[in-house]
């Protein structure tokens, strides 16, 4: 560029090299370039701008010497040479002049399937009748822009035109024309192969070859046009050689994506389609059987896969798959060197990396599922933190057993058996669901857990697995919660025309043994010991004393800001020494007048009964047996007081009562 200036240069400098080229023995000279229009005449544009006839008639000679396309044209017979042209797909682009036909095929109505273009660029007619021949430039790119394939033959107007590599193979092996063999499929006919020479191209439907590129970009010898021009050439280089000229400046835009360069000169393109021409066992061969062949592998390989990796770990998977990545790519690598066969890779690799990632993901979402769904089981009957602790340190599942003071509830339906008695099985179950859903979240706000259901009764502790130190004053809670729950549902059942449903709730506080026990079959997180036992007997006396809740002493001692009723100094059935038990009434703060005066003469009428002072006792009974609330309680103890005063107990009486039932 530097000696000979910008491109396009003057046609004259052309003409010389191709003169060139022909002395030194060159046997096709093939430009991939156009001479799409006339390079203006010198001589020509001066006689525009001159109007004396005298000087005109001595001009005139000249414009034949200096006519660059005339000389280009005396120097395209030196040797055989091939124009370029460039196909377009508008119609309305219609420019020079094209070759005459030199391909033939079989002789059949049928369209060939193969590109065909309305418009073109070609060269001027005076330098394509001097010309040997021509063939079209234009490159087939992959979707993805990239050059690896090419188009040996291009339609315009029915008309058959050959590639700029396959005229020159044409010209080298002195050919006077190609033969196309096809093969009719439906309505088409399919282009199967091209006769170069004798030696018959295999292509695709379309007339494409695969390229078979030598290497990355100047990998055939390249020799400068200024040094052709000037005719320093190296000796021999050119004897019955096949030139191809055409640019490799960045500016003069024929630089190509191709499998072995992004910045491949178009050119070069053409030379390695040219080697492969005149030598069909360079060119990869894209089988018949190749899809039925992927189509095989991709089945036997997606159910080796699909069988195979759910049994491995996520470590092992990406371990196999990678493994059969690279075996895949070797093989084909294998077949691609020795064999020439052009297989499908990447329809393989999808395969295997998206059955690898899917079978990963399966895994880690199935174990994300399965955590799921754990939670949703136990979410019915321990609080949230336990099962966060659960599914974040599985090592501690096995929770072994343990020994702390803790506090158990235990709630029961009363009348069940003839609730259920007047439901069908739908309704009944509708009717539980409909308790227990909200009994079951008033546990859980208090920080409890759920021990079991069984039937109608729900069984709670407090202060395992996690440590909950207010757990006596939250079980307390958590049964004034019930109860409210229980009175809101028996007004929505009795406008529904259910039965009414009351419960009886005991809750007890003291040393339980709470761990995970059970078989290796089934295994429940639960507590067991004598206390345990007793919140279970409290409940069943709530509906000997006509009360809805009863607490243990044990319990009462814990809860300081609340106040309790004494209700009674009991044996239960298994025990022998006795225990006081309380109704709660609510917290101290919260008592009306009426309530602590009410308390304030139960207290003291207690007191009168365990000191045997039967009359004062009674006084104060008879007082309050007109309390609705408890008037059970006080009836009770009036009844009490009139059969120990006929039968009095002794010096050695404590005041409690033996209960013999369950």
């Amino acid at each position: 560029m530097r000696e000979q200036g910008r491109w396009p240069w003057s046609r004259d400098k052309v003409a010389q090299m191709l003169a060139n080229l022909a002395q030194a023995g060159t046997a096709v000279v093939a430009f991939d370039i156009l001479f799409a229009e006339p390079q203006n005449n010198p001589v020509q544009l001066v006689m525009t701008h001159v109007q004396d006839p005298q000087i005109r008639q001595q001009l005139a000679p000249l414009v034949g010497q200096l006519d660059a396309d005339q000389a280009l044209a005396r120097h395209l017979q030196d040797t055989d040479t091939v124009l370029g042209i460039l196909f377009q797909d508008d119609s309305n682009v219609i420019r020079g002049e094209l070759p005459p036909a030199v391909l033939t095929t079989d002789s059949n109505s049928k369209p060939l399937a193969v590109g065909s273009f309305p418009g073109y660029l070609a060269n001027i007619e005076l330098l394509q009748q001097r010309a040997a021949g021509a063939g079209f430039i234009n490159s087939t790119p992959d979707d993805d822009g990239f050059i690896r394939s090419a188009a040996l033959l291009m339609a315009h107007q029915g008309i058959l035109y050959p590639s700029l590599a396959l005229e020159a193979a044409r010209l080298y092996t002195l050919s006077d024309s190609f033969k196309v063999d096809t093969a009719e499929i439906g309505d088409y006919r399919s282009i199967i192969g091209v006769d170069v020479g004798g030696k018959r191209v295999p292509t695709d439907t379309f007339g494409r070859v695969l390229i078979p590129y030598r290497g990355a970009a100047y990998s055939f010898p390249y020799v400068s046009a200024t040094d052709v021009v000037s005719g320093h050439l190296p000796a021999d280089v050119f004897s019955n050689a096949i030139v191809f000229v055409g640019t490799s400046a960045v500016g003069n835009a024929d630089l190509r994506a191709t499998p072995v360069g992004v910045l491949y000169p178009g050119v070069e393109v053409h030379a390695n389609v040219f080697e492969g021409l005149l030598n069909p066992e360079l060119l990869p061969v894209h089988p018949d059987w190749a899809d039925g062949a992927l189509l095989v592998l991709m089945l036997l390989v997606g159910s080796v896969l699909n069988a195979l990796l759910p049994l491995l770990g996520p470590l092992a998977m990406a371990i196999n798959g990678a493994l059969l990545v690279t075996a895949v790519v070797l093989i084909n690598g294998y077949l691609w060197v020795v064999w020439r066969l052009d297989l499908s890779l990447t329809l393989s690799l999808l395969l295997i990396t998206v059955l690898t990632v899917f079978h990963m993901a399966s895994g880690f979402f199935g174990e994300a599922r399965q955590r799921r769904r754990i939670k949703s089981i136990f979410d019915q009957y321990v609080p949230p933190a336990h099962i966060e602790r659960m599914l974040n340190h599985p090592e501690g599942l096995g929770m072994d057993g343990e020994r702390r003071e803790m506090t158990v509830l235990f709630s029961d339906i009363r009348g069940f058996t003839s609730i259920s008695e007047k439901l069908g099985a739908s309704e009944l179950k509708s009717v539980l669901n409909r308790f227990f859903s909200p009994i079951t979240k008033a546990i859980f706000e208090h920080q409890g857990t759920i021990d079991k259901y069984v039937g109608d009764m729900v069984m709670a502790f407090w202060n395992a697995p996690l440590e909950d130190r207010a757990h006596a004053e939250h079980a307390v809670e958590t049964a004034f919660a019930m109860l409210k729950i229980t009175d809101e549902l028996q007004r929505v059942f009795e406008l529904e025309s259910l039965p009414a449903i009351d419960i009886g709730i005991g809750i007890n506080t003291g040393d339980m043994n709470v761990g995970d026990m059970g078989s290796s079959y089934r295994r429940a997180y639960t507590v067991i010991g004598d206390a345990v036992n007793l919140g279970s007997r409290l409940e069943g006396l709530t509906k000997f004393y006509g009360v809805r809740l009863l607490v243990s002493e044990f319990t009462q001692a814990q809860c300081p800001d609340w106040a309790f009723m004494p209700v009674d100094r009991v044996k239960v059935k298994g025990k022998q020494l006795p225990v006081s038990i309380y109704e709660p009434l609510g917290r101290l703060a919260q008592l009306t007048e009426a309530q602590r005066y009410e308390l304030s003469r139960f207290n003291q009428a207690l007191t009168h009964y365990f000191a045997q002072q039967w009359n004062a006792a009674e006084s104060l009974l008879l007082e309050l047996q007109h309390q609705t609330e408890h008037q059970s309680l006080y009836l009770l103890y009036l009844e009490r007081v009139r059969a120990l005063r006929q039968a009095p107990p002794g010096d050695d009486w404590d005041g409690s009562y033996a209960h013999t039932s369950k």
